[in-house]
């Protein structure tokens, strides 16, 4: 994902020169191609993620359209404050991008679990929030991101992403995107989790469809609506706390639309998370997912969360 990224950044800044990019002193064998490519456009800050979202705000105020670049929670949760007053209130042209999602840096212990980022910043008013679930998306929202003109935040995994879709996506895509038709159950992600709920479908023959949201501030309630009359059940998969995170974004809209008399008929809902609960030790990405319960349920399995 982090390459694809970088890629697209170029090519995104080979057309707008308004693009800048900083870093918190890392994303070394990744971002010199941006760094080569554009030096009056590029500034490593050192290890200061506060005052990078500071030095940031200041440049968009100039005219900038800027990204910041980071490990997850450095650009997020350590600089709270600074996303909410200088960057969201003031609606500035500020892309946050977090690079190690979730578990990622699962061997690196809590300090490096980005786990709460997206109930954090879709609170603060203005945020888009995105969180692409392979090298494609990742290409979408870049791309998307770039022409946007307020805050936005990119979600990324790491690296080694398996690729999920099989076909472009259309660049105007918002919606959630279909990769697996089912039956009766709709299985809905969102980040780069996506893979492996692809992989458990395919590999115990679940009947279940699966879509990837990579715009979690953006859920269609159009398209809620539609996934309502043809699905009995909905699953939600995030690599995140369930506490206010895609799962919870995705059963807020449902309430909405059930109170407004948009559906007859609230779906049975199982949110499939991280359940409150830090990971007190380190361990792979992968071994880690399955401490938190991040798997899906076979067919006979009616539990829901409602």
């Amino acid at each position: 994902m982090r390459t694809t990224f970088i890629k697209t950044l170029c090519e995104e800044a080979r057309k707008d020169e308004r693009l800048f990019l900083l870093c918190g002193d890392l994303g070394f064998s990744v971002l010199e191609q941006f760094a080569d490519q554009f030096p009056e456009r590029y500034l490593n800050v050192g290890v200061a993620e506060q005052n990078m979202m500071q030095v940031a705000a200041g440049l968009a105020m100039e005219g900038y359209s800027v990204f910041t670049y980071s490990i997850g929670n450095f650009p997020t949760l350590r600089c709270m404050e600074q996303i909410r007053y200088d960057i969201c209130y003031h609606r500035l042209n500020v892309k946050i991008v977090a690079v190690g999602a979730g578990y990622a840096y699962g061997p690196l212990g809590v300090s490096h679990h980005a786990t709460e980022d997206i109930a954090m910043l879709r609170a603060i008013p203005g945020m888009r929030v995105t969180a692409p679930g392979d090298a494609l998306e990742t290409e979408l929202v870049t791309r998307r991101l770039c022409r946007d003109t307020g805050p936005g935040y990119i979600r990324l995994n790491k690296a080694g992403e398996k690729p999920v879709h099989r076909v472009p996506i259309a660049a105007d895509c918002l919606d959630m995107i279909q990769v697996r038709s089912g039956k009766s159950t709709a299985v809905l992600t969102t980040g780069a989790v996506l893979g492996d709920m692809v992989d458990q479908v395919d590999a115990r023959a679940l009947e279940f469809s699966v879509y990837s949201t990579p715009f979690i501030s953006d859920i269609s309630p159009h398209q809620l609506i539609e996934l309502c009359q043809r699905y009995e059940q909905l699953i939600t998969v995030e690599e995140h706390q369930l506490n206010g995170g895609f799962g919870s974004a995705v059963v807020e809209r449902l309430a909405d639309l059930h109170a407004a008399g948009k559906i007859s008929r609230f779906p049975r809902v199982r949110r499939i998370g991280i359940p409150g609960t830090f990971q007190g030790f380190a361990g792979t990405q992968e071994y880690l997912r399955a401490k938190a319960g991040i798997v899906l349920p076979d067919k006979q399995d009616q539990h829901v969360d409602r």
